[in-house]
């Protein structure tokens, strides 16, 4: 393992003190370590914006900054740094921080092994010289790294696989009350007030693998649902796609991590979805990667919903009478915008979907 504490130390002796990212599982360790540390952070809405926040930066300050993200995320970044950053075009020096999920002769979920054993090939293809961090012996590689990038005015990278980092006190606070919204009493809530035919996308993350085991769970017919396990931002479009050729209702469940990432698909699906209803699950965290904050708390959605173009908009703050309110807007027709703020927490057990192509068979029926 390597220490959460020296990592960040190598990295303030380097002088770095700017980051900007996607939260991972695999470095929530030292993301929940850097909260509250002299360390400016913006929390960037997605892999390519926080590259292109990391140029600006440089441009102004001469320094390096860090980009974090996960592996799956590198396609998100991939356009600034082969197109901006490269030592043939700006020649811009990053440092990248990437959660290394699907590594190789590690267990992970099938969404992440492509990408798991693709990484370096990746890196390699686009010369970006890169380390993998394993114990504290690895420290003195990084001030390597990090004079390299400084010396050839180019992005290197340091990757992360899972339970690198030694374990830190979670400095987030996380806010309970007895009268937040469940985010799994939502999801039964919504399957008890719709009609079988009703096909559900879900977003990544626990809300998916929640959806997959009420519906499996419950005693009357099941609903059809597409799990979004990978693809974060990519629900509403994907919803859209659904909605053209079918003539019963779409729900599309996200998250607001995923609703800031990609917030362009939403607008465009509004425009050209039938029969759509968005609903919005906002715990103002990235909580399967470890409850670091999203900007969600900065945002007005009513005024982004008609915005955008929904006709009615819904919003839900605690759970007296939610679930009421929640049925009649689910049976309104036309595209309805629905916001849920929920609290933090899942299921105490929760289980991942076994067989992903038998979820495909099934809502392709």
């Amino acid at each position: 393992m390597v220490s959460t504490e020296k990592f960040y130390s190598t990295l303030i002796k380097n002088k770095i003190n700017f980051m900007t990212g996607v939260p991972d599982s695999c470095l929530k360790n030292f993301l929940n370590y850097v909260n509250n540390k002299k360390i400016t952070q913006v929390l960037a809405p997605n892999e390519g914006c926080a590259v292109s926040v990391g140029i600006g930066y440089h441009l102004k300050s001469k320094k390096i900054p860090l980009i974090y993200m996960q592996n799956s995320g590198f396609g998100n970044a991939i356009d600034p740094l082969t197109s901006l950053c490269a030592k043939q075009v700006y020649s811009i020096p990053l440092f990248i921080l990437i959660g290394w999920r699907g590594a190789p002769n590690i267990k992970d979920a099938p969404q992440h092994s492509m990408v798991g054993k693709t990484i370096l090939r990746q890196l390699k293809l686009f010369k970006i010289k890169n380390v993998t961090l394993k114990t504290d012996k690895d420290l003195n590689k990084i001030s390597k790294l990090i004079n390299f990038a400084k010396k050839n005015k180019t992005p290197v990278a340091c990757l992360i696989e899972p339970k690198t980092f030694t374990k830190v006190k979670n400095s987030l606070k996380i806010i309970k009350d007895k009268n937040s919204i469940s985010r799994p009493e939502a999801i039964a809530a919504i399957l008890g007030n719709i009609k079988k035919k009703t096909k559900i996308v879900s977003t990544v993350g626990y809300t998916s693998r929640e959806l997959h085991q009420i519906n499996k769970e419950r005693k009357k017919s099941l609903v059809k649902e597409f799990l979004m396990v990978g693809g974060m931002g990519h629900t509403a479009t994907t919803s859209l796609g659904l909605s053209l050729h079918n003539k019963e209702n779409i729900l599309c469940l996200d998250g607001d991590g995923s609703f800031i990432m990609h917030m362009g698909g939403i607008a465009t699906a509004v425009i050209y979805a039938k029969n759509f209803k968005y609903i919005l699950f906002d715990n103002n965290s990235h909580e399967s990667t470890g409850n670091q904050t999203t900007l969600s708390n900065k945002l007005d959605f009513k005024k982004i919903a008609y915005g955008f173009g929904f006709k009615k908009y819904l919003e839900l703050t605690n759970n007296k009478n939610y679930k009421k309110k929640l049925s009649k807007y689910l049976n309104i027709k036309g595209k309805v915008f629905i916001y849920i703020k929920t609290k933090i927490g899942s299921l105490d057990i929760l289980s991942r979907p076994s067989s992903l192509k038998t979820i495909k068979h099934n809502f392709m029926k």
